[in-house]
């Protein structure tokens, strides 16, 4: 049967007509605690002040010139995240798969004008780049992939954690390694410090690019602005979205000035990206990210959620397996098939996200309360026991 939206979503059977902090409502008034946040991408919540103030006032003033000519806004923010960051240049686009888009481009782009002869870009299984026929390829999963090819060349795919496959995958023609420092839709698993200072250290060893992409778990998701800055380990080239723009669409691939040097004028564009709404609404993202306290507080409230979530597994062993993640990035792998615990959820109105390795990804608004973490606890733990019940 046709219907008026292409039918490539599972989707839960509620709709939301408004939004409040980390609360949705239906057209009915009943109110649902959201633990997803659109996964990941409303980092301040729903509704949020400030972003509504900066979203009306850009819009009774100016809403698209193009990138044909100067967008102050655009600048500004630019600047804000060179100076949160190791930048030194940022291209702005709609979404995370523009940004690693870019930022494959730009590595190839680099190592072509260099002459290197390199293109090939390793990656890992279980990650998530987006779903372009570019990152599809770059990710390298079947349950992306299948129908959809020829897959682009140009990827080479290895397991984390197998270093003996990394290293024999490097070779003359690798121009860059891309790697999630906590991989989302894989099922919330944090790459560990000392590997990220491990991949840097062989990047440069080897001549080759090393890219982040941040989109899930950057922008104050792990209690750091972005995720790498627990190890130290800085890349070459980052994309980032998702959180960025609040619930406007936003992205950004970030780079030091050394891997843009080939992205010149006429390399690579977009109509849309960095238009004067998105990033205005990013600027007030970013000033609201860089109050005093803010990101400590994401860590104290995780830490609080952490404790609670253990004890759910302690208590519901037959329902849950074990607690994985990086601050307000947690991911809880389930004994009992994932949609079990999402769909009872649902009927104690709490929303969480599904992902891979049988886990439900727990995503809120990075300013949630701890009575708001208490009653999604709560809630998760009447879930727990409606299935423990229907298992007994």
């Amino acid at each position: 049967m046709i219907t008026p939206v292409l039918p490539t979503y599972a989707r839960a059977p509620l709709s939301f007509v408004e939004g409040e902090g980390p609360w949705l409502k239906t057209e009915d008034g009943t109110r649902y605690l959201d633990m997803g946040a659109g996964i990941a991408v409303a980092s301040l919540g729903h509704a949020h002040p400030r972003l509504v103030e900066a979203l009306e006032t850009q819009a009774r003033r100016l809403w698209h010139t193009s990138n044909l000519y100067e967008i102050p806004n655009q600048t500004r923010l630019a600047e804000m995240l060179i100076e949160s960051s190791f930048a030194d240049t940022v291209f702005f686009t709609n979404s995370g798969t523009e940004a690693t888009e870019a930022a494959v481009k730009m590595a190839r782009k680099y190592h072509s004008v260099k002459e290197t002869g390199r293109f090939e870009i390793i990656t890992f299984n279980g990650s998530f780049h987006g779903r372009t026929l570019g990152m599809i390829s770059a990710a390298g999963a079947e349950k992306l992939t299948k129908g959809f090819g020829p897959l682009l060349p140009g990827f080479v795919h290895v397991d984390y954690g197998d270093d003996a496959a990394l290293h024999a995958a490097i070779n003359e023609r690798t121009a860059a390694i891309m790697v999630e420092p906590v991989q989302g839709e894989g099922g919330i698993v944090p790459i560990p410090d000392e590997a990220l200072r491990a991949l840097r250290t062989l990047c440069d060893e080897q001549g080759i690019l090393l890219i982040y992409d941040e989109i899930q778990c950057g922008m104050g998701r792990t209690g750091k602005l972005f995720a790498h800055e627990w190890s130290g380990a800085t890349p070459d080239i980052m994309a980032v979205a998702k959180g960025i723009g609040g619930g406007f669409p936003l992205g950004a691939c970030l780079a030091t000035e050394e891997a843009a040097s080939g992205m010149v004028a006429g390399t690579h564009g977009t109509t849309y990206g960095g238009n004067p709404l998105a990033c205005a609404v990013g600027c007030a993202v970013m000033e609201v990210m860089g109050e005093d306290g803010f990101l400590e507080n994401v860590s104290r409230v995780a830490g609080h959620m952490r404790q609670g979530l253990d004890s759910l597994v302690a208590r519901y062993p037959d329902v849950f397996e074990l607690v994985r993640g990086s601050g307000l990035m947690i991911g809880v792998k389930c004994v009992v098939p994932n949609m079990d615990v999402v769909n009872a959820g649902y009927d104690h109105k709490l929303l969480t996200v599904p992902g891979g390795d049988n886990v439900i990804r727990i995503l809120p608004p990075l300013n949630i309360t701890t009575d708001d973490v208490d009653e999604a606890l709560r809630r998760l733990e009447g879930a727990a026991a409606d299935i423990s019940g229907r298992a007994a």
